[in-house]
């Protein structure tokens, strides 16, 4: 059969396409025209040219597809074109769920995030059953994440089969833009990490929360939600472990908060009024890591068999792969 994954042109959503290839499954992209590949190289699979924003162009896309992965959205923590991240992230959500409704698709997939779920005020792993307080909404790419999920909930509330997972953040390789997971990595090796926040975060195998959602389409229960996850490290730890891959030094300074706020702030103000361009530091990341991000993947794990495998390789094959890739050839 065929699977319609959208946002395989990503980090993750390509880690999804390998892993449907590797269970002999065949395999649909729908990417725009103009979207970079480079993901894409070396795999085999069909390329269905639409927009999230363009309902017929979702229905060709899924012509034939029996089953559907929507792990696309417009990731960012500053845009200047706000408009468009709820455009994409909200409403095609809401495009391609009624296109699979539309279809009678039996197997969906919806990724959504960990943001979605709430944090416990001691800091203790939260589960899919915390409490959100949507004060925690920080920033745009959070807002319109959580009203993405709200309409995949509506959607499993009026029958579509859809099972939603809440990846926490995925490390390995092929991260080309790179996540902010991501620009972790590449940060400390350039030497870019002069010091570190109070902050943490649930790290987990790109690989494996790919596998996660093959996991949930075969065994999870529509309208259920799962973390996907593994290990909570605080920034610290991370950084600690990246030094001891790489035998660079972590940072030693910890940073106030405070200052970071200050400094995210200023950067985007800049940004804003003045250069256009992405700040260094986002005030939605520093909004966001004011929280330790700390999750656990029990239910995944008891109810999907969610792999568990060592968050220390994913790093030390993330650091492998930015090397080769992100600061060889530049």
């Amino acid at each position: 059969m065929t699977t319609l994954v959208t946002g395989a042109t990503g980090f993750l959503g390509s880690a999804i396409a390998r892993e449907l290839l590797r269970d002999g499954r065949r395999v649909r992209v729908l990417l725009r025209p103009e979207a970079d590949r480079r993901n894409l190289e070396g795999l085999d699979v069909e390329l269905a040219f639409g927009d999230l924003r363009d309902r017929e162009s979702l229905a060709r896309a899924l012509d034939g597809c029996p089953s559907l992965y929507h792990a696309a959205a417009y990731y960012s923590l500053w845009s200047r074109d706000r408009k468009t991240m709820y455009d994409i992230n909200v409403e095609g959500t809401r495009n391609i769920l009624q296109a699979a409704q539309d279809a009678g698709t039996p197997g969906i997939v919806y990724t959504s995030t960990v943001g979605c779920i709430g944090l416990l005020p001691d800091g203790t792993p939260a589960d899919e059953t915390t409490p959100f307080d949507t004060a925690l909404l920080c920033n745009d790419y959070k807002r319109s994440k959580f009203q993405a999920e709200q309409v995949a909930l509506e959607f499993a509330r009026a029958g579509l089969p859809v099972k939603i997972v809440n990846p926490s953040a995925p490390v390995g390789p092929n991260d080309i833009k790179p996540t902010p997971t991501g620009q972790i990595v590449l940060d400390f090796l350039l030497g870019k990490m002069p010091a570190y926040i109070d902050t943490g975060l649930n790290l987990i195998d790109v690989r494996d929360c790919a596998r996660g959602h093959l996991l949930a389409e075969a065994k999870g229960i529509p309208g259920e939600r799962y973390i996907l996850g593994n290990r909570n490290m605080s920034l610290k730890e991370i950084l600690d472990t990246l030094a001891a891959i790489t035998g660079l030094k972590a940072p030693g300074i910890r940073m106030p908060y405070a200052v970071a706020y200050a400094a995210g702030w200023v950067c985007e103000a800049i940004s804003d009024w003045i250069t256009r361009k992405p700040p260094a530091i986002p005030l939605g990341g520093v909004r966001m890591a004011a929280h330790h991000m700390y999750f656990t993947p029990a239910k995944a794990v008891e109810h999907l068999g969610l792999p568990q495998n060592r968050v220390e390789q994913a790093l030390e094959d993330a650091v492998r792969w930015t090397r080769d890739h992100l600061i060889s050839k530049n």
